[in-house]
């Protein structure tokens, strides 16, 4: 019995001891390397800033389209016969786009007929009768009514007939088809939307903030830059502003009338646009990485005075462009700016400046 418990110490010991070598050598080799103090200095990388003058700059995007597009429709409801054209089809000023199946309008044209001529029948019968002192007055001005009203109701019918066709209003193209042959619409449900081919102006419409409303002004001046070109910038000018948000998005819509330069766009084109707008403001210009947690005009960035300590100050942002974001508040007592290592920060984090 004595042995045995001796084996059992004796296997302990030596499990014991081998677990303390294993873990020497994993020290030994670097594999368990300590987790860096949290005192220790983080290097990062800052610029000195200054407070220039300049007038705010609004980034919005959206799509590039035509102030002459419209959304054709039937004057009636009814049956489509054909959709003569496809999205994209370049179409010609009076061009037959798109029918309605006629069997219906042209039993309401011939009901209206069939009525004008009784109302004819009667309105003569009855002046015959007036003049042989057998119908009255009255009777006469009825029958006269009858048959204006027959007449009027012919004329409707016409018109409706001539409306059970779409034809384009203008050269240009399609830009979609809403509907294809057989299906049931509306009076006033769309059927193709045209463009006028570019003869009319260029529109970039974008949404933007409340906010960014309040300072765009009609004719600010605006750089667009279309994806389709991207080497190339835009003039454009603000013409309208929304007067009600989108109550899907919320956001107010800004329309830009783009300056092409001989370019041919395309209706949906996307664009990003640099709207000038507002009073010139004194701000500091700080690079992008320099700002965390943006938040529509707010964030903070953080700063050092002695380039031992960083400090987090909240500022206030009035803009940004594809560079730099545009701080009015904030920065006045900041010598220096972090910009590099901003992630790794908390206040009063110690750093070291790297060059």
């Amino acid at each position: 019995m004595k042995s045995i418990i001796t084996k059992i110490f004796a296997a302990i010991t030596l499990t014991a001891g081998l677990i303390v070598i294993v873990i020497s050598c994993t020290q030994s080799k670097g594999e368990g390397t300590p987790i860096p103090k949290t005192s220790d200095a983080i290097p990062v990388k800052v610029i000195t800033v200054e407070k220039s003058t300049a007038q705010p700059v609004i980034v919005t995007s959206g799509q590039i389209t035509t102030d002459d597009e419209t959304t054709l429709a039937f004057k009636v409801g009814g049956v489509v016969h054909a959709v003569h054209v496809k999205e994209g089809e370049k179409i010609r000023k009076g061009q037959l786009l798109a029918t309605l199946d006629l069997t219906e309008i042209n039993a309401l044209v011939s009901q209206a007929t069939l009525v004008l001529e009784k109302a004819d029948r009667d309105l003569n019968r009855t002046r015959n009768l007036y003049q042989d002192s057998v119908a009255t007055l009255e009777q006469l001005q009825n029958a006269e009514t009858a048959f204006a009203l027959a007449q009027e109701q012919l004329h409707a019918a016409n018109f409706n007939r001539s409306f059970a066709e779409i034809k384009a209003p203008t050269n240009g193209y399609v830009l979609r088809k809403f509907v294809n042959s057989g299906q049931v619409v509306g009076i006033g449900d769309p059927v193709v939307r045209t463009n006028g081919a570019g003869n009319g102006k260029w529109i970039l419409k974008s949404g933007v903030s409340d906010k960014q409303w309040s300072v765009i002004r009609v004719n600010d001046k605006v750089n667009v830059k279309v994806d389709a070109f991207p080497d190339q910038s835009f003039e454009g000018i603000v013409v309208r502003k929304s007067e009600t948000a989108d109550p899907a998005t919320g956001a107010f819509t800004v329309e830009v009338a783009v300056k092409n330069n001989n370019v041919r766009f395309a209706s949906g084109m996307f664009a990003s646009a640099e709207i000038n707008s507002g009073n010139p403001v004194a701000s500091w210009n700080v690079p992008y990485e320099a700002v965390l947690d943006a938040n529509g005009n707010e964030g903070f960035v953080f700063v050092t005075n002695d380039n031992k300590k960083a400090i987090q100050v909240p500022v206030t942002i009035v803009s940004f462009n594809n560079k730099h974001i545009s701080i009015s508040d904030g920065l006045e007592d900041a010598k220096a700016v972090i910009v590099s290592g901003s992630a790794y920060l908390t206040d009063n984090s110690p750093i070291s400046i790297v060059k």
